[in-house]
């Protein structure tokens, strides 16, 4: 069984989607949209220090193609 994933806030997800080429287009409420060279999109909700929830981060890195085992490392 693989270890959990990590417990991440909003502002840590959009500087892992940073870190893995996407950029911040645009933001509606409190929702960020990122977007890499390729056209895939994310988008993160950017609730006030609250942690997202694995299901949600998972989505979040299917969308943006990040293999989530590199996070449980």
């Amino acid at each position: 069984m693989s270890p959990k994933l990590p417990r991440l806030n909003g502002k840590k997800v959009a500087h892992l989607l940073e870190e893995n080429g996407f950029i911040f287009v645009s933001q509606k409420g409190s929702h960020a949209k990122f977007r890499d060279s390729e056209g895939q999109t994310a988008i993160v909700p950017m609730h006030d220090n609250e942690d997202i929830g694995a299901g949600l981060l998972l989505r979040i890195l299917k969308d943006a193609g990040i293999d989530p085992d590199a996070l449980r490392r």
